[in-house]
């Protein structure tokens, strides 16, 4: 830290006889060492006075490394490289944003390094108007703490407190956020505290107690929040937390696999984070919205009534069960699911669809009553980062589904009560993939090459097909986003389409409502349903037709606010599906009617 033109240090070294800072220059050669004295807790201090700002250094650890500090705020040389000081003294200009309502959150994930051909933070700031335009009120950022090289989905991270170099460091980051607050857009971090990626975590070097054996992960040992010394693990996150909504004014967290954040104290991190999250911004809203598999009613519930205290979770049961649905997915945890109308209803009524039934995938119990949560607690999706990237070919819901299909998918999502989630370029039906992609050293590179090649050879639909090396920066380049698409046909109806799903989503009275009791589903036979929606005097009926015909009688009165097949979105039917008091769809279509008003 900088204090006037001093920089202050301080690391918990437990063990360890000697620690001292390595000074290097910019093109990164070592230089001046200076001591640091032991101080209590089994840390080690120093002091230099008349540097601040730009500083660079590393540290070395009784005599081994130097390495760069875990802690490190900026890694302008990369993971490995020397760790650079950074003030936080941006000059924000967004002193009066107080952050967007749950109730009106509608995310919009990103991948920082894809999202433009510069692949940066400032290359995004051009389109924030467009995105404000269209409807969404929150970014959501795929992780972009350091990792090695400069291709990743950033899951790979393992310097916690450090915006990657490569995408715009700290100062971009900062830019990014504070126009998204210009224009009434909040920004959302996806963080990573289950795990630390495979190449450039420098943890072990300062101490074993970062990690424990006595719980494990997918990803090996798990971080160590519970065990001995594991107050400075906790404490590493909770500073990074702090750092994340105090000094880069971000508006919330996903938390990354939160089911894999391994707890057995009190209270939970999980709540910790939370907490903390919040108490950084006084006055202003914050969210801590959790990916978790569990299905799990006391993540939401308030710490003070035995729960977790978080805000909402991602709740794929929907995704699973369109997909299902409407591209036949039915391999891996897709078995769990029918797709049918009634099931579809089940989820939409509930908020997830699995509240303690066995699964067939997992072979245990699943989930936990959702009776009395909020809809807007629970995020859903029909595309995510997970659900385009993790197919061995990054193909989007697009090139699965008909473009009838995808309209009416894309309404069912939009007119639900439950907070929507679009994946970067969902919303004009964009045709480039999203695929997996690294840029590791040769060794591991080529391990994350066969594995990802491994992972797909069970599946029967990708027999005889080769995976892309995630290791090619061709694999990465073709991932990159083609905003000009949106503008060309096939793919502007849609656009259109999201634009006024979003505008009803945010006007009329009885979408804007979402309290339990206001909204219920039920099937119309094995190929069709119906969502109704009912708030300030108002009543709507969503109606989806998966296949074949539907005709569904209305109050005569009625009136059509949208249908999914009009020329203007991109369809190619000629006559409006209402008629009088009955309703006509003809294969995947969703119409929106407004109910007369009772009397």
């Amino acid at each position: 830290m900088e204090e006037g033109r001093r920089v202050r240090w301080r690391v918990w070294a437990p063990g360890h006889q000697r620690v001292d800072v390595v000074l290097h220059d910019a093109q990164g050669t070592p230089g001046r060492v200076l001591p640091m004295t032991p101080e209590p807790g089994d840390c080690f201090g120093a002091v230099l006075e008349g540097e601040g700002a730009g500083l660079r250094y590393k540290l070395r650890v009784d005599g081994e490394g130097p390495f760069p500090d875990p802690w490190s705020r900026s890694q302008p040389q990369g993971v490995h490289g020397p760790s650079e000081v950074v003030v936080p003294d941006f000059a924000w200009t967004d002193a009066g944003w107080k952050g967007v309502s749950p109730r009106e959150l509608v995310l919009y994930e990103l991948h920082v390094g894809t999202a433009t051909a510069e692949g940066t933070f400032e290359a995004l700031i051009p389109h924030l108007a467009g995105l404000k335009g269209l409807g969404i009120t929150a970014l959501e950022l795929m992780p972009v703490a350091s990792f090695p090289g400069r291709r990743n989905w950033g899951y790979d991270g393992v310097d916690l407190f450090a915006p990657l170099q490569a995408y715009g460091g700290p100062e971009g980051l900062r830019r990014l956020v504070d126009a998204a607050h210009a224009h009434g857009l909040a920004v959302l971090m996806d963080a990573v505290y289950n795990h630390f990626g495979p190449d450039g975590n420098y943890l072990r070097a300062y101490s074993p107690h970062y990690f424990t054996g006595r719980h494990h992960t997918p990803w090996g040992d798990a971080v160590n929040y519970d065990g001995e010394g594991s107050a400075h693990a906790r404490a590493q996150v909770l500073a990074n937390v702090e750092m994340w909504i105090r000094d880069y004014h971000l508006d919330g967290l996903r938390l990354d696999a939160a089911h894999a954040i391994i707890d057995d104290g009190t209270p939970h991190l999980l709540t910790e984070i939370a907490a903390r999250a919040r108490a950084c911004a006084p006055g202003r809203q914050v969210h801590v919205i959790a990916e978790d598999e569990r299905n799990e009613r006391r993540l939401m519930k308030p710490a003070s009534d035995g729960g977790v205290g978080l805000d909402g979770v991602w709740a794929d049961d929907f995704h699973h069960q369109m997909r299902r649905a409407f591209a036949g997915d039915s391999e891996g945890y897709y078995q769990d699911y029918t797709g049918s109308t009634e099931d579809l209803a089940r989820t939409l009524n509930q908020g997830w669809f699995y509240e303690g039934q066995v699964s067939k995938n997992l072979g245990h119990a699943r989930g936990t009553k959702a009776d009395g949560l909020d809809a807007w607690r629970f995020v859903y999706c029909i595309q995510n980062h997970d659900q385009v990237g993790n197919r061995p070919f990054g193909d989007r819901l697009g090139h699965d589904v008909s473009p009838e299909a995808y309209r009416a998918m894309s309404a069912l999502l939009l007119l639900s009560p439950y907070t929507p989630l679009l994946f970067m370029g969902q919303e004009w039906n964009a045709s480039t993939p999203f695929l997996y992609f690294t840029d590791h050293n040769a060794e591991l590179g080529r391990l994350v090459t066969e594995g990802r090649r491994k992972e797909f050879s069970g599946f029967t639909r990708f027999a005889g097909t080769e995976v892309p090396d995630p290791q090619a920066e061709e694999t990465f380049t073709r991932s990159r986003l083609d905003w000009s698409e949106a503008e060309k046909p096939g793919h502007a109806g849609v656009r259109a389409l999201y634009r006024e799903l979003l505008r009803l989503r945010a006007s009329e009275p009885a979408l804007v409502e979402t309290g339990r009791g206001t909204y219920e589903a039920r099937a119309l036979g094995p190929d069709a349903l119906v969502l109704e929606r009912r708030g300030g005097g108002q009543r709507l009926q969503v109606l989806l037709c998966l296949r074949g015909l539907l005709e569904h009688a209305v109050p005569a009165g009625s009136e059509l606010l949208l249908w999914t097949e009009a020329a203007r979105f991109g369809g190619s039917e000629k006559l409006q599906p209402l008629k009088t008091d009955t309703v006509r769809l003809q294969g995947s279509a969703v119409a929106v009617i407004r109910l007369p008003a009772k009397d």
